[in-house]
């Protein structure tokens, strides 16, 4: 609710179109409430250490998650969407799919890239990582079991982003992040992985 009355005073309808700095606002505004909540929950359920209580911890091995990111994005992504686009040609262009992204970069340059970047790069993948795999899945998993807990995440995951069309794309994503947690028991892979992925997005974006 935060972060959409911070965008709804940016007077425009597209954060795209509004820059980078509203954007970054727009973040901030949503982020600053869910990690207090997360060190509240960790207070009051743990020991309020984000690497205790939700496994925001990294190792070298962790560095796997570069190419698993980058082969998610180059690979794995359009893999999905290749059936897609060829039974709904216009739904699921390339040019809608990469829409938001151009938007975002279009209207960035000097500060406003470095902004960019520290959104996109780096705040969005070590906030998403603790709420979606770090609080949620951890749940889910106990409460529903390994898979039913990874698919259920990976879908709102998906569905959260409010972007019809990049759902099945967001989906896979969230099922390979969501098993990067899963299987070391840590967040540090899935955070390099969704830098990784979101890294390479915005490099295509900026070659095209």
């Amino acid at each position: 609710m935060v972060a959409a009355a911070v965008a709804a005073s940016s007077g425009y309808t597209d954060l795209g179109e509004a820059g980078p700095g509203w954007l970054f606002g727009v973040a901030l505004a949503g982020w600053v409430p869910l990690l207090v909540a997360l060190f509240a929950a960790g207070r009051r359920w743990g020991v309020g250490s984000f690497a205790t209580d939700w496994g925001l911890t990294f190792r070298p091995s962790d560095l796997l998650g570069i190419p698993i990111g980058a082969v998610t994005q180059l690979a794995l992504v359009p893999a999905v969407y290749w059936p897609l686009r060829a039974v709904w040609p216009d739904t699921f262009s390339q040019d809608r799919l990469e829409q938001r992204a151009k938007d975002l970069y279009t209207h960035a340059s000097g500060a406003g890239l470095v902004l960019l970047v520290v959104v996109v790069v780096i705040g969005a993948p070590l906030v998403e990582e603790l709420v979606y795999r770090g609080l949620l899945q951890g749940a889910f998993t106990r409460r529903f079991g390994d898979a039913a807990g990874l698919v259920l995440v990976a879908l709102w995951f998906a569905v959260i982003h409010f972007q019809p069309v990049e759902i099945p794309g967001l989906f896979v994503v969230g099922l390979v992040l969501g098993a990067c947690a899963l299987f070391t028991r840590r967040l540090g892979l899935g955070v390099v992985s969704h830098m990784a992925f979101n890294a390479t997005g915005l490099v295509l974006v900026a070659v095209a």
